[in-house]
């Protein structure tokens, strides 16, 4: 039988219409744009063998390629099945991937993708840099990887939706769709397209299962002047579902059939260039072109309001985030405590699956919760220096009294989502560990004690937590910070504590991050501290051109392990942040713990260093 490469190789020699294309561009993303497509659109996934959330496939006649960012360089590695090669995006020797298809197609040569999955302004720009290099951009009318997958394709998800309570939620559907024509009518448009299935959850306060560890729909919505079409699967909507939504809307299947409508209508729709497929673009300029009454232009485009409108979160959202972490907090406690014990106490040891069942156990034991936020990572050893590591049966490293594990994992109740990262050793570290380990602690410290003016760019704090590791020549290959979504996903923008200059959106109050400096070591081990914060008002006392300034405010409460802490490598300042934050720790959590063992063993973990 052919391989999968093969059979898309001949399926592209006709896939332009009858007429062949030179090369075909396979994204990560679905048709919403979202970091973690549902099963049946993880085609990047299908063709490479590559699992990670980040990374584009190219294949031509000859070659294939598969770019990923630094965090997945060594899964990818692993994982990219026979006939792919690594690209490793954002180093020196790795061109962008429009350079790449420059330097592999001749003159006139068409690249083929598939305006589903690609976003309006990628594809305007990789069809601006190719088309001045002799190339063409060719949108298809079919995805020829599903063609590939055939019967294996898994079906599309069906969950139900599922509401949101507002006592989580804090502001009624019809409340958020009132300020947001608002700022449609500033703006001098008379309907908003929402693409993005968080976006999409938060402004109508559903919820759903369609993506793993990701509470939402796959659905659209089209909000106008008078009216909001959430535009999903109708089996999905059940009749409590329904009637909320009548408030706020109505409910339709048809979305390309209905934006034509619009737009022929003579309505102008916002659109986010950043976040709209370009198919859906496509739709709108088309029925613009052909109703000679349509206005010029058919649509707006800029960021949407609804993704800054979800990241400053209200005091409900904020309250949801604070229990979502101390109920969080009682399952890490009890799993830390059995876990030690079994290791250090009764010699047993378990693999990396079984921690991850064992932790999840105990989550799912709260009240509230609803599913992982995420695929833990249990890296023991060398396999925590993968950073988006993922243990699977067979594979699984063992972890016993000897072994450093980095142990990243996140909950998803009903009133918040978390996400924390811990590393530890309960045997004897080595003094290379544990000084790695002080470094990652001191950035992370830093970040957490920063003060800063209102609207400063998540790329002007990443800094304070690389300092102490770019002191000894070291640094890490990922972001320090990320936001997060209220009951929503894990990874949230439009902020981020980052290197990527790019990103300019300003932190604000109410807007929810995390703090996760790291170090990796190939072939050795790895070490992340991540906490979640609140970014919340700063009590300084200036105000300097009467600007707030902002600082964190931590919701993580978790022990950080002191055994791996190299005091005479702390500061006293650092010294008495440590003692504070498990003294804050002990206070918060210790009430909510039923066992007497948990609580024993927290107040031990929470002494002063």
């Amino acid at each position: 039988m052919a391989s999968k490469l093969d059979q898309l190789r001949e399926l592209l020699r006709t896939a332009d219409g009858g007429n062949p294309v030179s090369a075909f561009i396979i994204p990560t993303e679905d048709a919403h744009m979202g970091e973690y497509p549902p099963d049946c659109d993880a085609r990047r996934v299908f063709i490479t063998g590559f699992t990670g959330s980040a990374g584009t496939a190219v294949v031509t006649d000859t070659e294939a390629a598969c770019w990923t960012d630094g965090r997945y360089f060594l899964q990818a590695a692993d994982q990219l099945e026979e006939g792919w090669t690594l690209m490793k995006h954002g180093t020196p020797e790795c061109p962008e991937i429009e350079d790449w298809l420059v330097s592999k197609l001749p003159a006139g040569a068409a690249v083929g993708f598939d305006p589903w999955v690609h976003t309006v302004s990628g594809s305007e720009k990789l069809r601006g840099v190719l088309e001045r290099e002799g190339l063409r951009l060719v949108p298809l009318a079919s995805n020829p990887v599903d063609e590939v997958w055939g019967a294996a394709r898994p079906a599309a998800p069906s969950g139900a939706v599922r509401l949101h309570a507002l006592e989580w939620a804090g502001k009624a559907a019809t409340e958020k769709l009132a300020e947001l024509r608002a700022e449609m009518a500033k703006r001098g448009a008379s309907a908003l397209l929402v693409t993005a299935l968080d976006e999409v959850a938060w402004l109508l306060n559903i919820r759903g299962a369609d993506v793993d560890h990701n509470p939402v729909v796959l659905a659209y919505v089209l909000v106008e002047k008078e009216a909001a079409t959430l535009f999903v699967d109708e089996l999905k909507v059940g009749p409590e579902a329904a009637a909320a939504l009548a408030a706020a809307g109505r409910v339709r299947s048809a979305l390309a059939r209905a934006a034509t409508e619009a737009v022929a209508a003579g309505t102008r729709v916002w659109l986010d260039p950043g976040k709209v497929n370009a198919a859906l673009r496509e739709t709108a300029a088309s029925a613009a072109l052909t109703d000679a009454d349509a206005p010029a232009p058919a649509s707006a485009r800029r960021g949407t309001p609804v993704a800054l409108a979800k990241a400053i979160k209200n005091e409900a959202e904020l309250a949801g985030m604070r229990e979502a972490h101390l109920r969080d907090a009682v399952a890490l406690v009890g799993f830390l405590r059995w876990l030690e014990a079994e290791l250090v106490v009764n010699g047993r040891s378990f693999t990396e699956v079984e921690i991850d069942e064992h932790l999840t156990a105990r989550r799912a034991a709260q009240p509230g919760f609803v599913t992982t936020s995420f695929d833990t990572i249990a890296g023991a050893g060398p396999n925590g220096a993968v950073i988006h590591y993922r243990a699977e049966p067979g594979s699984a490293r063992t972890v016993d009294a000897g072994t450093l594990l980095l142990l990243d994992s996140g909950g998803q109740y009903d009133c918040g989502t978390t996400d924390i990262t811990r590393t530890m050793h309960f045997g004897a570290p080595s003094e290379h560990e544990r000084r790695s380990f002080t470094r990652v602690l001191k950035g992370h410290i830093a970040l957490d004690r920063a003060v800063f003016p209102e609207g400063t760019p998540g790329a002007a704090l990443d800094a304070l937590a690389r300092l102490p590791l770019w002191e000894l020549g070291l640094n890490y290959r990922h972001g320090t910070g990320h936001g997060v979504g209220a009951a929503l996903n894990v990874h949230e923008g439009p902020q981020s504590i980052s290197s990527r200059l790019h990103i300019t959106a300003g932190l604000r109050a109410g807007m929810i991050c995390s703090n996760e400096p790291g170090y990796y070591e190939d072939g050795a081990f790895g070490i992340r501290i991540e906490n979640l914060f609140a970014v919340v008002e700063a009590q300084t006392p200036f105000r300097f051109g009467g600007q707030a300034y902002l600082t964190a405010d931590c919701l993580t409460f978790v022990p950080m392990q002191k055994k791996m802490m190299l005091k005479e490598d702390l500061t006293d300042l650092e010294v008495a942040w440590v003692n504070a934050y498990h003294a804050r720790v002990y206070e918060k959590v210790a009430p909510r713990l039923d066992s007497e063992e948990d609580r024993a063993w927290l107040e031990l973990a929470c002494a002063p260093l």
